[in-house]
């Protein structure tokens, strides 16, 4: 009888109301955080998984291997791969072609390949206008590679004593 009675006034005296009125009035004048994003960016975490681009070594040659660790690790499916022998009897990718609309972004491509040649870059701001833009190929990767090597070798630096 008395929660009945308890609850008759916390209904009529619209005690729930006054609490979220309370919380809005707590924070009706504290300062406002508002960042104006083409000009101003939020801190980003330095394990933030962007844009994907592909490696290579210092003397010019790309680093993939064609071991298909990546594509197989994909949970997405994601990668697709095709690989040939080249005349020195190492093995190259003929073709490397992932389809961003289907990658979930985990890194776990990153963490399979033994020689670093697939990382996914801080690069947050790209888009498509149609699914064919999101279809990166082995020259597109690469080329994001070649401009942002200087920036993907410092992040794999810092990163490194927590790997």
């Amino acid at each position: 009888m008395f929660k009945w009675i308890q609850q008759f006034f916390k209904t009529f005296l619209l005690v729930e109301l006054l609490k979220g009125m309370a919380v809005t009035g707590r924070h009706l004048f504290v300062r406002k955080i508002t960042i104006q994003y083409p000009e101003q960016h939020t801190p980003m975490s330095p394990r933030f998984r962007g844009l994907h681009a592909q490696r290579r070594y210092a003397n010019g040659e790309e680093r993939c291997i064609a071991c298909k660790l990546c594509e197989a690790a994909c949970p997405a499916m994601a990668i697709h791969i095709e690989s040939a022998p080249r005349e020195d009897g190492t093995r190259r990718t003929t073709r490397y072609d992932i389809d961003l609309t289907k990658c979930i972004f985990c890194g776990y491509c990153e963490e399979a390949c033994p020689v670093d040649a697939i990382v996914e870059t801080h690069i947050f701001a790209y888009h498509g206008e149609k699914r064919g833009d999101l279809y990166y190929t082995k020259e597109m990767l690469l080329a994001v590679g070649d401009q942002y090597e200087a920036e993907i070798a410092r992040n794999k630096a810092a990163d490194a004593k927590y790997r």
